[in-house]
């Protein structure tokens, strides 16, 4: 018969040690790998979002000015009695010519386009994108708007486009070849209005005086602009404090266009982009 008495086993200060060195051994392992997780996370998440490095802002500057070109393109506008690249031309592709080279250098104004004939359109608002304005402005046909010409709803539509904008240097440049012969609203009664607006209209008033035409016996000369109304002209642009100018020939046109161009803009601080 076993004698041995029976004992109460107490476990050793050094048990309770190891355990606090186990337990405390696991944090660092746990915390890392939470981290590791919502770092593979984060980059998971960066990488669809697909961020892309553009370069650092660029700094554009402004005028202040807004400025609506309106080009006739009724049918008139295909008498062919201008020279372009030493070639008798349109005198609609003799306008896109130059105001293609006259918006290339309008560089911090915005541009708009209105296109008329017996309608007038709004082709393209006001923009600092000119290569739009530019390709709306060639790739427009010879009376798609109709073949008469609105002069008053064309200056019309860029008032109402113009007030839309704050105060600053507002501009808008006619072209035509012709006379008022439809619409809603008088050229004048137009103009009137764009002068309350503090819009200042120039008006160009295009196409040559002198047409060489084949006859019976031999060939004649006609006047091919007899339609102009350059007395309207004048008064649109009187009334509104801009300047008329008369383009017998491209080469004038290119020096009207260089005129206006050279007017003073109003210097605003740059915008960045």
């Amino acid at each position: 018969m076993d004698q041995t008495p029976a004992g109460l086993i107490v476990p050793t200060i050094a048990r309770f040690k190891a355990i606090n060195i186990e337990a405390t051994s696991g944090v660092p392992k746990i915390r890392w790998k939470k981290i590791f997780l919502w770092a593979a996370w984060s980059l998971l998440v960066l990488g669809a979002s697909r961020p892309v490095w553009v370069g650092p802002p660029q700094s554009l500057p402004t005028t202040g000015r807004d400025m609506i070109i309106a080009v006739d393109i009724s049918g008139s506008m295909g008498t062919e009695d201008l020279i372009l690249d030493n070639k008798q031309t349109t005198r609609l592709s003799a306008v896109k010519k130059v105001v293609n080279d006259f918006i290339d250098g309008r560089v911090g104004d915005r541009i708009g386009l209105i296109l008329f004939g017996t309608k007038a359109y709004l082709n393209a608002p006001l923009t600092f994108d000119l290569t739009t304005v530019k390709q709306f402005l060639n790739e427009s046909p010879i009376g798609i708007a109709g073949g008469k010409t609105a002069l008053g709803d064309a200056i019309g539509l860029a008032t109402k486009r113009l007030v839309q904008q704050s105060k600053g240097d507002r501009i808008l440049i006619l072209l035509t070849d012709g006379a008022n012969n439809t619409g809603r609203v008088a050229p004048l009664k137009a103009a009137q209005l764009a002068s309350q607006a503090d819009i200042r209209i120039h008006t160009i008033g295009v196409g040559s005086t002198t047409l060489q035409l084949p006859g019976l016996f031999a060939r004649r000369l006609v006047n091919p602009s007899t339609n102009l109304d350059e007395n309207t002209l004048e008064q649109i642009a009187e009334l509104t404090g801009g300047q008329y100018y008369r383009a017998e020939n491209t080469e004038r046109l290119i020096d009207i266009y260089r005129i206006i161009d050279s007017l003073e803009p109003i210097q605003l601080k740059d915008k960045l982009y």
